[in-house]
């Protein structure tokens, strides 16, 4: 009787190791190199809460912003080596390696439907597994963010045609935004984007090809004068996750992951990304920036000079064998 009690009791220890081992939360390192108040860091602050609450308190995101783990351009190294589960990487910073989800990054590149990011990004989302999973080895691609299109900021010199951008230090962001660069004369510098402000403050740069949301994030509505519309370029960002650390959750977490990242997340981060865009730019108008809206004979030929860059690019993916055109087709569709 004695031994069957011992028997029963060590039962009952294992059984709430075991109990005690599942209820221990699986914690998650998310990596980004954005400022804490840009529109992904507040889109992973709410993710992060709904996981927790949805999961009972079995997923908990650890989020470390503005480069904490690594700079801009290890972002998805970081996250491909383990020392973050995932990262949110910006594909311009690490040129050749993302060329396919850069086609989203190419000049007047956007889906008929609009010109949007909350359009583009779950366009984009729902294109990934059939066109862009082989870009990221050892990584599992949660969702593909396209900002709100880009355009170019300058500190001092007032851009009314593309003949004053001749010669202007541009600061880029991706082999696309310079190669565009390039092709209007101007002269791209690859800077930081923390010391992008302090760099057209000091004339170091002349200006910046960014959008109105990420101007307000990194402070730049204080050292811009003038903003060229229309704007015409986006960027790509992608969540990605270990593969390894993605195939090794529970069943019910990866599932809870998958259906909390799916284009419909896409399309939710792309409609606050679009109102903090309109936010930027209001805070640009207040601060007296001046807003240059080029004439339509202007963007003719702006239209005139980047579009080939289009064809150039798609041409040479596709000689490489990978399916660029029919990508591109998909996603203006």
């Amino acid at each position: 009787m004695l031994k069957e009690a011992k028997y029963a009791l060590a039962v009952m220890l294992l059984l709430a190791g075991i109990a005690t081992t599942r209820a221990e939360p699986l914690e998650l390192k998310v990596s980004h190199y954005l400022p804490p108040n840009h529109t992904i860091q507040k889109w992973l602050e709410d993710w992060a809460r709904d996981l927790d609450t949805r999961s009972a308190g079995q997923i908990k995101l650890h989020i470390y912003p503005a480069s904490q783990l690594g700079p801009v351009n290890r972002q998805f190294d970081l996250a491909r080596n383990g020392q973050a589960d995932m990262a949110v990487g910006l594909t311009g910073a690490t040129p050749g390696r993302y060329p396919m989800t850069e086609i989203a990054a190419l000049p007047f590149v956007f889906p008929k439907e609009g010109n949007t990011s909350a359009i583009a990004s779950k366009r984009m989302t729902e294109l990934a597994p059939k066109y862009l999973t082989p870009e990221y080895p050892g990584l599992h691609v949660l969702w593909v963010g396209i900002t709100p299109p880009n355009t170019i900021l300058t500190a001092r010199h007032e851009i009314d045609t593309l003949a004053d951008l001749r010669g202007l230090k541009i600061r880029f962001a991706g082999e696309q935004h310079a190669k565009v660069l390039r092709a209007l004369g101007a002269v791209p510098l690859q800077v930081p984007p923390g010391e992008i402000a302090d760099g057209m403050a000091k004339g170091v740069i002349d200006g910046a090809v960014f959008n109105y949301e990420a101007a307000e994030a990194f402070g730049l509505s204080t050292v811009t004068q003038h903003a060229m519309e229309p704007s015409f370029i986006a960027g790509t960002l992608v969540l990605v996750m270990n593969q390894a650390k993605y195939d090794s959750l529970p069943p019910d977490l990866r599932a809870l992951i998958d259906s909390t990242t799916s284009p419909k997340a896409a399309e939710q981060l792309g409609v606050r990304w679009d109102a903090a865009q309109q936010h930027g730019r209001d805070v640009m108008v207040a601060a007296k920036v001046g807003i240059n809206t080029l004439a339509p004979a202007e963007v003719d030929k702006l239209k005139t000079v980047l579009t080939p860059l289009v064809q150039e690019d798609v041409d040479a993916l596709d000689k490489a064998g990978k399916p660029a055109a029919q990508l591109l087709q998909d996603y203006t569709r």
